[in-house]
């Protein structure tokens, strides 16, 4: 089943009704509400295309996805998966002479999910990009029937992007004072990978904006905890003075606190 974070984002950028690549959760085609029978032999050819920036050589894709084979074979076995592939009814992959290129018409829902996170993460995100909400970002998980080394190595490139991206969600509805969703995307990324201290930091940044310094100080310590226990480690010095400011920091708060303000001096 397509998540609902890429389900609404592929939505938004569909024109008309062409075919929809899922290659999270998948691979698997869809026109509209219907899903394409691909042969089953081909779908790791489309994938592999489609993660590949849509264009990649027939000498790489052959040797990759059948490494067992001479070269021969696997010459004859990418013919053969690109002949069946193409039977379907439409132009999943076109084959040039030397390439083979995903086909104009065909939507990959990686592709937008990729878009969406490089403007999120270089900070040049649009408003209906903070729309798109996570509910489990471990559920976003990329091509989880395929075991291949490249597979696995995409995978986790994604997984990465998509916590980088969320994060940079958070720190953005948190600038426009969106404190709940920010809060939400921020556990959704705790949740995904609780030691990732960015994800932590970011959430108790959210709760001490929002002045919720007890929210703050509970994050931090199950985070301190979770960190002794799997690693035998103690939070950065960083994100310790986000709650316990440095012996200065904290002596300047007092003063600035009961200072007497300038002209009621005696």
């Amino acid at each position: 089943m397509l998540p609902d974070f890429v389900s609404s984002m592929v939505g938004r950028a569909l024109h008309g009704t062409p075919p929809v690549l899922h290659l999270f959760g998948g691979p698997y085609v869809s026109v509209g509400i219907h899903q394409v029978d691909v042969p089953e032999a081909s779908k790791r050819l489309l994938a592999f295309v489609a993660l590949h920036n849509g264009s990649v050589s027939r000498r790489h894709v052959a040797g990759t996805l059948w490494p067992d084979c001479d070269d021969g074979r696997a010459s004859a076995n990418l013919r053969s998966a690109l002949w069946r592939l193409n039977g379907v009814g439409w132009t999943f992959v076109e084959a040039c002479r030397q390439t083979l290129v995903t086909g104009p018409e065909v939507v990959v829902d990686v592709a937008v999910v990729n878009e969406w996170a490089t403007r999120l993460i270089s900070h040049r995100e649009v408003p209906d990009d903070l729309l798109s909400m996570p509910q489990d970002v471990n559920a976003l998980e990329l091509l989880p029937d395929l075991s291949d080394d490249w597979a696995l190595i995409e995978r986790e490139r994604m997984r990465q992007r998509l916590l980088h991206a969320f994060e940079a969600q958070s720190r953005q509805l948190l600038i426009e004072g969106r404190y709940g969703e920010a809060i939400e995307v921020a556990l959704a990324v705790v949740c995904a990978d609780p030691l990732r201290e960015s994800a932590q930091r970011v959430l108790i940044e959210c709760h001490l904006a929002e002045e919720n310094r007890v929210e703050a100080d509970r994050a931090y310590r199950s985070y301190q905890s979770l960190l002794r226990r799997e690693v035998g480690a103690e939070p950065s010095a960083a994100l310790t003075r986000l709650i316990r400011p440095r012996p200065v920091e904290r002596i300047q708060s007092r003063v600035e606190r009961y200072a007497v303000p300038r002209g009621l001096s005696s």
